[in-house]
């Protein structure tokens, strides 16, 4: 099946230290349409200390699912490209958002 381009969009994104695990995890920055607890499923190395330190900002392109009915959350598929951000792009990118730009 052909993937819909439609249903994805640009959404900011960090990494942050998951409370009960303390392994690093991707969430969705607050300011935006999904929560900042909402899970993000993409690329394994995003959530790798070793490669990006705790709170470093991405920008993907990820679409709400639930698989089966379960909890909603973030997709971004894995081959798909990511760009990291500065604070200052993170904070013009979410201003953006705001304004209903996107």
């Amino acid at each position: 099946m052909a993937r819909d381009p439609r249903a994805y969009r640009e959404v900011a994104v960090h990494s942050v230290p998951d409370p009960r695990s303390g392994r690093l995890r991707i969430a969705p920055m607050p300011g935006q349409a999904f929560a900042p607890t909402m899970r993000v499923q993409c690329a394994r190395p995003l959530s790798d200390p070793e490669q990006y330190p705790p709170g470093t900002r991405f920008l993907l392109r990820a679409k709400l699912t639930d698989r089966l009915g379960g909890t909603p959350f973030l997709y971004a598929r894995h081959g798909d490209a990511v760009q990291v951000l500065s604070a200052a792009q993170a904070r013009k990118f979410l201003a953006a958002f705001r304004r209903g730009r996107i």
